[in-house]
């Protein structure tokens, strides 16, 4: 059995062909092509944190993956966990990737990333980040390498988290500068990255324009709150990773569970993927990604790592 170090993972990631892999994940997925169970999340102390865990098996493929990820909001490293790959056929376990949460990152920024391809306006004005941790971080790097605009607004709750994020994105190549309010975002960008932990809403329905593509990630566990249920309504596409994670504790279940939208409204991002006519199909409509990440993210991501040599 094979045990890879976070560094060794680092020098195998090859970007380019672990986004084509997650894009064939999506569309896998949407397909009935992938076995996930529902997710396993255990909620501990205010001052512990969260752990997800997240497995899954690509049809007539030779591994399946189990992944555990914790969130520890008060310690250094934030996030920890490890995906292990086991022989589909046998149960053997194959390797143990002791990531440290860094592929769950990859593989998270990597999504908001293929979400932006095929869902945000194709005359971008400037793209909001809403948060300061290393997602925000990571989404802006993705888009940097995989787009040609520069322009860059970050709100955050905390000034010298924005201060140090802001730095590490000109570092990038960004132009960037800092919003006093989530309203300004709204106002100003057409894309928008939401990448907290929060529990209650923090864009508005009435400061969202017209033209504008939001791209939810934070709301990954039961609670998890970042949209005003209202946007949905104003929403003219409502795109989801997993129709059934996305109801039970996505972005999405908020509206939903109040009624004010349907299943049959959603599209699922491999369905885009597979058919981008599905997507935005003018410049003035109001466009969601909502991004609980599933269990084929995990299984792509680590085979892009072992490189096939299982």
């Amino acid at each position: 059995m094979k045990m890879l170090s976070l560094q060794e993972i680092q020098s195998r990631l090859d970007l380019k062909k672990a986004i084509a892999m997650q894009e064939d994940g999506f569309r896998l997925f949407s397909r009935g092509k992938v076995e996930v169970p529902p997710v396993g999340y255990m909620k501990m102390d205010e001052n512990l944190g969260e752990v997800h865990v997240k497995y899954g098996w690509i049809k007539d493929d030779q591994i399946f993956v189990v992944k555990v990820a914790g969130a520890y909001p008060h310690n250094k490293a934030k996030v920890q966990g490890v995906l292990m790959v086991f022989n589909a056929k046998t149960g053997e376990p194959i390797a143990v990737l002791q990531d440290e949460g860094y592929l769950t990152n990859i593989r998270t920024a990597i999504a908001g990333y293929i979400a932006a391809k095929y869902m945000a306006p194709k005359k971008m004005t400037t793209i909001g980040i809403i948060g300061t941790g290393v997602q925000a971080r990571l989404q802006a790097k993705l888009l940097k390498e995989h787009t040609h605009y520069r322009d860059l607004v970050v709100w955050g709750r905390n000034n010298d988290s924005v201060c140090a994020s802001m730095e590490d994105m000109k570092k990038l190549g960004f132009k960037v500068r800092q919003a006093t309010s989530t309203a300004e975002i709204c106002k100003e960008c057409n894309l928008i990255i939401t990448t907290t932990s929060a529990r209650e809403p923090l864009i508005w329905a009435k400061d969202v324009q017209p033209g504008t593509h939001i791209t939810a990630v934070g709301a990954d566990a039961p609670g998890k709150q970042e949209l005003d249920p209202d946007i949905f309504k104003l929403a003219d596409i409502c795109v989801v990773d997993s129709k059934s994670q996305c109801l039970d504790h996505g972005e999405t279940a908020h509206p939903y569970k109040a009624g004010m939208i349907r299943e049959e409204d959603l599209i699922e991002l491999g369905d885009v993927i597979h058919n981008p006519s599905l997507g935005r199909q003018s410049a003035k409509q109001i466009s969601i990604a909502d991004l609980t990440g599933i269990s084929v993210q995990d299984i792509q991501i680590a085979k892009s790592i072992l490189d096939s040599h299982y």
